[in-house]
């Protein structure tokens, strides 16, 4: 289906060995996909991505004894995109609410880029609902925040060249959106692994982002959450936020990232270590890009599935 301004949301609700749910949470409503039965994992996608990125993990983890929820965050996908709430302090709210709506107490988390912000923040300031952490390239905030301000020509100038274009009104929207989401396309090859940039599971993967991102008003509060990020700084919501996350996170936390992530480096990612209370070793994945769970789908089941058991 098309609507007038872009594809319907309706177009995310992908068929598979999936059941589509719609959950309400924190005064909003939230599109699910689940599979399986078990202990409850929830799975957090990242930008510029919806619930579909996690597809092999939806059967992979299910196949293995549990129940798999992939989420589309606030504003992505079929769920509510209201004007407001792409602050980490509301987008954690929405998880828990979504965890407590499923009808667990807590849940296995697992997040990817901004979900895996989003999953830290959850460990952090609702620590009952979160009984593991696992993010994939997704640094602790103020571990990513360290090293933009102290390693300018490395984290800071990775970070920079979107983060700044990002703050530009309407413009970082329309680019997203031309010529049939090409933007989007442009920033997941650039950000992945040659290997998988190459392939066709990427050409068939990048066509849904391509779609997705032109459903109405996506592209403009996928936008939202870098804006936060970046303006929150100099604000005293920032501060508040970055005193809150000082507390480090206390449920067991594993990390995977890309050894060829252009975007966040495996070494900011190592210096997670100081949040973290029982810190172990980062699971770097040798050739891979932004995307391990797209990249090597396989092997990134195993280690998260390996970690949950």
């Amino acid at each position: 289906m098309r609507g007038a301004t872009g594809p319907d949301p309706s177009s995310v609700r992908l068929a598979g060995p999936w059941t589509h749910r719609d959950i309400s949470a924190n005064g909003i409503r939230l599109h699910v996909a689940e599979c399986g039965t078990g202990p409850l994992v929830v799975l957090l996608h990242g930008f510029p991505e919806f619930w579909w990125a996690w597809r092999y993990q939806l059967t992979g983890l299910s196949a293995r004894g549990f129940r798999v929820v992939a989420a589309d965050l606030r504003g992505y996908g079929a769920s509510d995109k209201p004007p407001r709430g792409y602050d980490l302090w509301t987008l954690a709210g929405d998880v828990g609410g979504l965890i407590g709506a499923l009808g667990e107490t807590s849940a296995h988390v697992v997040g990817h880029g901004w979900g895996g912000a989003i999953g830290w923040t959850l460990a952090t300031l609702h620590p009952r609902r979160v009984r593991s952490l696992a993010v994939l390239a997704a640094p602790h905030p103020m571990a990513l925040r360290a090293a933009v301000v102290h390693e300018p020509r490395g984290q800071g100038r990775a970070t920079a060249r979107h983060v700044l274009g990002f703050q530009v009104p309407r413009w970082p929207e329309r680019s997203l959106r031309l010529h049939d989401g090409a933007g989007a396309e442009r920033i997941m090859r650039a950000w992945s692994g040659r290997q998988w940039a190459g392939s066709v599971d990427f050409e068939v993967a990048v066509q849904q982002y391509r779609s997705a991102i032109r459903i109405h008003p996506v592209a403009h509060c996928s936008l939202e959450y870098f804006r936060w990020a970046a303006r929150s700084q100099l604000r005293s919501d920032g501060r508040r936020y970055a005193a809150a996350m000082a507390t480090p996170v206390d449920v067991p936390v594993l990390q995977v990232h890309g050894a060829a992530d252009p975007w966040v480096l495996a070494a900011t990612a190592a210096a997670s270590d100081r949040w973290i209370s029982r810190p172990r070793p980062v699971h770097v994945l040798p050739e891979v890009g932004h995307f391990p769970h797209e990249e090597r789908p396989t092997e990134t089941t195993a280690v998260l599935a390996d970690f949950l058991g």
